[in-house]
């Protein structure tokens, strides 16, 4: 016991410096835990950073989210579901209609259609329409059907007398020059007057395409006075003098009605030969078969 007694035996002085030693050492502790757990300034600005570009990333998944709600794919409206319809913004009631009208088998064709059936408001038919996607048959039809209403619209057109017509007024018509012009107005003289605007297949140098043209402003008003000649009672000189035959034509077609008597049809000239079938709509205007 005297051994423990000389060694742990303490007085008062040694007591309190020990004391105050421990309070030193348990202050310092405190003070260094306080110091691990202050953030520093520069841990703070990187908080910061990442706080903001966390809220940016945010802000772009809810503006693309806004924006997917917002974008409207085509679509057929006659397959529209009451689910797909309600995102679409239409009503309880707008969506019944939709879905009655074609649970009796019938078919929305255009925004009218639409429009009528669902009662739906203008300002969201506006929005929805451009996004509609028809049938290739049916835009077809639409397309078609605004064709005919235009052409079914009354235009008053005024024709004026290709017989008087000069041949400046000709020249008005694209395709037709100074050289066309005169060549159809010694054409007509030559004719006496046109009979038929068919007649302007005869002139040298027209196409199709121009004299389509010159029949939208055109057309024989004043007919020139003429008496048809009869192929089966007229002499060869008579014949010869018709618009489109000459003197040897006028020989054959007499010689085959002397040889078959008379002739029955203007198609039986068409085997004479050297007859111009492909004019005879126009030899027509000039004969009769009295």
């Amino acid at each position: 016991m005297g051994f423990f007694r000389s060694h742990f035996a303490l007085n008062k002085s040694q007591r309190n410096g020990i004391f105050i030693l421990l309070l030193l050492i348990i202050i310092l502790q405190a003070v260094i835990i306080w110091m691990n757990y202050l953030p520093s300034h520069s841990e703070g600005v990187e908080n910061d950073e990442e706080l903001t570009l966390f809220r940016n990333r945010l802000d772009s998944i809810s503006n693309v989210k806004q924006h997917t709600q917002d974008t409207i794919y085509p679509f057929n409206p006659n397959y529209l579901t009451d689910h797909k319809a309600y995102q679409l913004g239409m009503n309880v009631e707008e969506i019944d209609r939709l879905l009655n009208y074609r649970k009796q088998g019938n078919w929305i064709n255009s925004s009218e259609d639409f429009k009528q059936v669902t009662q739906v408001d203008d300002s969201l038919l506006k929005k929805l329409s451009p996004s509609f996607r028809f049938p290739e048959w049916v835009t077809k039809r639409n397309i078609d059907n605004v064709d005919n209403n235009l052409r079914s619209a009354p235009v008053t057109v005024v024709f004026r007398d290709i017989n008087s017509a000069s041949a400046e007024d000709l020249k008005q018509i694209n395709g037709i020059g100074e050289v066309l012009a005169e060549r159809i107005v010694k054409y007509r003289y030559r004719l006496g007057g046109f009979q038929d605007m068919i007649q302007l297949n005869d002139v040298y140098g027209l196409s199709p395409e121009v004299i389509s043209r010159v029949k939208m402003q055109f057309k024989v008003i004043t007919k020139p006075a003429i008496t048809k000649v009869s192929i089966n009672t007229a002499s060869e000189s008579e014949i010869s003098e018709i618009p489109y035959f000459n003197p040897e034509l006028a020989r054959k077609i007499v010689n085959y009605r002397n040889l078959h008597e008379r002739i029955r049809s203007f198609e039986e000239l068409k085997s004479i030969p050297d007859f111009p079938a492909d004019k005879i709509e126009r030899i027509q205007l000039y004969l009769s078969l009295d």
